[in-house]
This record gives C-alpha cells, structure tokens and sequence, in this order.
C-alpha cells in the first residue's frame, strides 16, 4: 500500500510526488508516488511499529533505523504520523476508500488543465500550425499557388445549383440543340458557297483566328465549331441560379482557361498557319521551334532573364534620364533627376512606383519616359527605386512602406527643397500606398503635399477585376503558406498569375509563335521591362491581400495605420486620377470609385490602352486618346457609364494635361535650380542606381 498523505484539515489530499532519477529518497522509497486518504472520523490512523527518524514518518517506507515507519502528516518518530503507518489498512476505513476513488476520477480532468495551460503557454500550437502551413506549401507549389479547395467548392457550387435547376438545365440543352443545327446549315451552305458570312464572329480583341487562311475549307469549321462552343459554356457557367458571384466568376475563369488550351490555333494540324510554314519550310519551322523552346527552358532553369532583353540595360538604353541618389535605406533609393530648364516650378514631384516591377516604367527610352518629359517641363523630380526583397526580408510590412518608402522621401525632399509643397504620384500599388500614406498625413495636420496623382490605382477593391479570382480565404491561406515557406513570392509566381488573366495573348498565341512557327516576336521596352519583375515580401503582399483585396479596410474605413484608422475623406488636397479602358489589373471602373471616397476635387482621366501602355502614353504615340473630366467639391456625383456617355475622347496623350494640372496647382513664379543632395544626405552615385540592378 502506497504512503497516506494527510492535509492538516483531515480532508482527502492528492499528492503527486515526482523523483525523476528514481534515486532513493530521504527515508526510503523511490520514484512518483500516489497517495490519497482519509484521516478517519477520529483523526488518528493506526499507530506506528516502531521508531523512525522525521523523514522517515514523512516520507513512509523505512528510516534509517531499517523500521517501517508510518504516514507523511504531523506527527513524530514514535508514533508514526497521524496519518497512519505500516500496519494501516484502507479497507478497514471506508471513508479512505471512498476519497481514493473520487481522487482518482479528478486526476485526469486535473491533468487534462495543467497539460493545456502547459500546451497554450508553449510551442506546441505553433509547431502543429507550421505542420498546416508546410503541408498547405508543398500542395500550393504543384498547383502553381492555387488552392484546389476552393476550386472545388467553386465547381460544387455550380454543379449542385445546376443540378437544382431544371430549367437551366432545359435551356442549355436548348441552345446546344440550336447551336448544333445553326452549325449543321452553315457547313452545309458554306460547302455550296465558300463566301458565305461566317455564323459567329470571334469576341472582340480575340486575334487567334484573323488570319484569311482560317476563312480555308476545313478550318473555318473547326473555329466556328470552337466558338460556338465557347460560347455554350458561357452560357453553362453565367446565369445558374444560387451560385455565389465569386464562384460563378471562378468556374467561369477555369472553364475559359481549358476552351483556351483546347483551342484549334494551338495545335499544329488544325492552325491553317502553321500548316503552312511547314509546307513551306519543309518542317524547319519545328526545328527551330524546339530551339527556342530549349533556350528557353535552360534561361528559365537557370535564372537567366527572357532573350532579347539584354538589349534593354537599365542606365544604359532604359532609364537613362540624369539623375543621382541622393538616399538611401534598406527598401529604397531616392532618384533626384537633374533639371533640364534654367528654371523650375517651385514645388518638386515625387513619383511612388510600384515594388511589383522596376521603378522604370516611368523612365523608358528617352522618346517615351514621363520622368523626362517632366524634367523637360520644368519640374524637379524625384522618384522612388524600390530594393527588391530576398527571403531575409519576409516580416517587411505593408507599414515599412509607409515609413520607409513614402515618409523617408517626403523627408529627403523636405530638405533638399526646403519650405515647398510636394506634388507626389504613385503607380498602381505604389498609387494605393500613397493613399494611405496622404489620409495619414491628413488625419495629423501633415500639410506637405499640395497635391496627389494616381495612376491606375485602386482604393475601393470591391470590384478589382479578375484579380478577386484569386483571392479569398482559401486561396489566400494558400498563396500564404506558400509565402511562408519560401519568404518571399517569386517574381515567376507573380507572372504566371497576371499571364493567366491573359492567357490567349501572353501564353498560346507566343507558345504557336515561337515554338510552332519557330520564330521570335521583337523585344522593345515595355516587353524588356515588363520581364525584369520582382519579389513580393511575405507578410507585406500577405496584408496587401487580405486588409484590402480580401476586406477592403481602407475603403470601409478600417484601415489602421500606427493604431488608428484612416480615412480617404480626410484628403483636402486635389486628385488627378488616371485609369484605363482595357486594364485588367486596375478596371478602370474600380479606380472611378475615388469620388465617392473623397471630399475634395477630383479631376479624372480615362485613358486608351491597358494597365501599362495606357499610362506609358507619350505625346505623338499613334492611336491614343483619352476623356478628362474635372469634378470640384461639392458638384453632383456621376456613375461611371454616364461620365463616359458625356466626356468626348480626346486625341492624343493625357501627358500634356496632366503636367498642365500641375503647373496650375503650382506657385506661379519659377525658381532656380535646386542643389543636388543636402547636408545629410549626400549624393550617393548616378542614377538608375543599385537597387534597379538586383535580380
């Protein structure tokens, strides 16, 4: 019988005795050991045998005299303790009895609290969520960062729905039946008269069936057989009654994706074009196709950038406009451009680019850079180079952008043109950041900026164009593990995201142009540069995602910034906003959304183009236009279809007007040149700088 313990209240008492060495103790006995009993009705146990030391009477077992000795209470060497000794016997006592079994019952409950608080206190919880986040990581990077749930709750979405509805079932097997007999006339009477219209006409900016080989006998049926197609599984993933928008707009986007691969201009027997090229080349065309294919798979392999672009040096034949850095941190380099007047407007601009790609989309060639042509209009630029991020960097936040980025250089500007106003721009991501950064600045009385322009940059993400195909809480956790276990998403993740929003253009047709038909479209620099991306830090590009894509914070007002929220409407200085008509990063709709977030004037432009050729828009560039509207405080508000039906195009670039807004918003006189640099801070070398040059 294990040793009694007593508490001096006489009540029933648990004790856990742990000796880890096993090692004898002090008056016998060794390892863990259990006790629970009662003192009995009168108090006393059986009295001892024989005479024991202190610690023998306390500990149980035998003392050092070699005699047994009694319980762990009060009591001394003689008596044993009064919790019993050798010869104490606990059936004899049915009250012990009775307090042993309740003590049992409350160990495991017991232990069950002390291992949870032991558990949440350590890293157990952490070490099981790594398990979720390698095991969501390693699925995340055979599926490209998509998450195959929520592909899969997408496509039970539909199919349960579809299944629900009779009707909808009924219609689509309705116009497969009509579209098979429209399809069956028109083979039929095109085979009598080959200049016969064709039965349906490819969507608008589809260019994979353009060619008049494709009007040949049989290829015109293959694509009118395509399209029509297409255009039935459009209708099958639209319209299904119950389907949630998001996953209506997934299935829809997957099912674009598969028609997109199966297309006939993608394989060599049914695209009239390659066909040709063989007959033509004797089959050389797919020699050198598999050519550029290797070439290609051993720069990609190997970390080399796409060919041609090394024709595209930054500092050498892009981003060449003068300039010197003049700051430096550990995320950015302040490009000061050197003045090209004798004299300039008194307030500087400074340009926040976004740290998705390079910084010199802004500063192209010298024919089409819009840092250039600014310098050349008078005007002292500055401009911000982001690094670009390593897996060391993976805790950098949306909120180091803020301070380190927008707020480091309002400080540099601040000193090297001292007592001035800052017109600041930024850039898609950069544009949003610069938001963020301006409602802070307004919310502390922060009245350095005189003015802020945005180029195809979202503040409202409730719209944010198939971009949201990507983002919800599923898809995310696995976009986020991802990110996790690498630090970083790779510049190549993020290009395959944007070139699956555009597959036709940026993956098919280049796949038949340089591997089916063997040869290479010309680079320039927009190509080159859009090739030189960048990386994306984890927990930054995992806040971008969910604070404003996911919940939109800043729109909602939730959107905290050193513990506070910020609000858009707190601005009071005037926005030049710019968007374009075919952008499917940034719709231009989304951007539109500005004047309902703002109190103050907003002057818009809706620019030909998309996300990028569309803001690298120089004045002479051939088929450019552009709609601008100016909306002071306090005039009636305007949905976006209206401001299009009553705001005629205009020809040209949007650039003149812009820098005219400038100059209208700036001092009226002109002053001299400014210093290169200030006390502090240095010019460090020339531009395009360091950071511009990391791979």
């Amino acid at each position: 019988m294990p040793p009694s313990s007593i508490e001096p209240s006489g009540r029933p008492h648990l004790s856990i005795v742990s000796n880890e060495s096993a090692a004898p103790r002090p008056g016998g006995g060794a390892g863990p050991v259990l006790s629970a009993v009662d003192a009995g009705a009168s108090g006393a146990g059986a009295p001892g045998t024989g005479k024991g030391s202190p610690a023998g009477s306390r500990a149980g077992g035998k003392g050092p005299d070699g005699t047994a000795s009694g319980g762990a209470g009060a009591g001394d060497s003689k008596s044993g303790g009064a919790g019993g000794g050798a010869g104490f016997n606990p059936l004899l006592n049915p009250a012990a009895l009775l307090a042993g079994a309740m003590a049992a019952w409350r160990l495991p409950a017991s232990l069950c609290a002390v291992d949870d608080r032991d558990y949440d206190a350590g890293t157990g919880p952490a070490a099981l969520h790594a398990v979720d986040r390698a095991a969501a990581a390693l699925i995340a990077r055979m599926t490209s960062g998509l998450s195959p749930t929520a592909m899969t709750l997408a496509f039970y979405d539909w199919w349960l729905h579809l299944a629900a509805a009779p009707g909808k079932r009924a219609e689509l097997a309705l116009k497969a039946w009509r579209k098979a007999m429209r399809f069956q006339a028109y083979v039929t009477a095109s085979t009598l008269d080959r200049a016969l219209p064709n039965c349906i006409s490819p969507l608008e900016g589809d260019e994979r069936f353009r060619a008049p080989a494709w009007q040949d006998w049989p290829y015109r049926f293959w694509y009118q057989g395509f399209l029509l197609t297409q255009q039935w599984w459009h209708n099958a993933t639209h319209g299904v009654p119950g389907v949630s928008p998001h996953d209506e707009a997934v299935i829809a986007f997957a099912t674009r994706q598969m028609l997109d691969m199966l297309s006939p201009s993608n394989s060599p027997f049914t695209n009239p074009e390659v066909v040709r090229k063989a007959r033509a080349s004797g089959g050389m065309n797919f020699v050198e196709g598999f050519r550029n294919y290797i070439e290609d798979t051993t720069r990609k392999v190997t970390g080399q950038p796409q060919v041609g672009t090394e024709k595209f040096t930054p500092g050498e034949e892009v981003a060449v406009t003068p300039g010197e850095v003049v700051y430096r941190n550990h995320l950015i380099e302040l490009i000061q451009y050197r003045a090209a007047t004798s004299d300039v407007y008194a307030e500087p601009i400074l340009i926040v680019p976004a740290w998705i790609m390079k910084y010199y989309i802004l500063d192209l060639s010298p024919q089409n850079s819009l840092v250039k042509y600014l310098v050349s209009k008078g005007h002292t630029v500055f401009c911000i180079s982001w690094r670009n991020v390593t897996q060391e960097d993976r805790e950098l936040g949306f909120e180091d952008y803020r301070k380190m980025g927008v707020m480091a250089a309002l400080e540099v500007i601040n000193a090297i043109v001292p007592g001035q106003k800052v017109h600041a721009a930024g850039y898609c991501l950069g544009g949003t950041l610069l938001s963020i950064a301006a409602a802070s600045m307004a919310r502390l009385k922060d009245e350095r900026l005189a003015s802020v322009t945005l180029f195809a940059a979202q503040t409202d993400f409730t719209e944010a164009g198939e971009l949201q195909l990507f983002v919800d809480d599923s898809q995310l956790y696995a976009l986020e593990s991802l990110m996790w276990d690498q630090g970083v998403l790779t510049a190549g993740q993020m290009a395959g995201a944007f070139e699956m929003l555009r597959s036709n253009d940026l993956v098919w047709s280049r796949m038949v142009r340089d591997y089916l038909m063997g040869e290479r479209a010309g680079m320039n620099d927009l190509m080159a540069w859009n090739a030189d991306a960048t990386r994306m830090p984890y927990r930054m590009h995992s806040e971008y995602l969910r604070k404003l894509f996911l919940n939109n914070d800043l729109a909602s007002g939730r959107y905290m910034v050193e513990g506070r929220p910020v609000s858009l409407l707190n601005l009071r200085v005037p926005l030049f906003v710019v968007g374009t008509e075919r952008d499917h990063v940034a719709p231009w709709k989304s951007v539109y959304k500005i004047h309902q977030l703002t109190d103050t004037d907003v002057t818009f432009v809706l620019a030909s183009g998309g996300h990028n050729a569309g803001i690298v828009s120089e004045p002479g560039h051939k088929h450019r236009h552009y709609r601008i509207h100016d909306t002071p405080l306090g005039a009636l508000h305007l949905g976006p279809e209206e401001w299009m039906e009553e705001n005629a195009p205009v020809e040209g670039s949007w650039w003149p007007a812009w820098e005219a807004w400038l100059a209208g918003r700036s001092s009226p006189y002109r002053v001299g040149l400014p210093q290169l640099g200030a006390p502090g801070y240095p010019v460090l070398g020339p531009a395009p700088g360091t950071y511009v040059m990391q791979r």
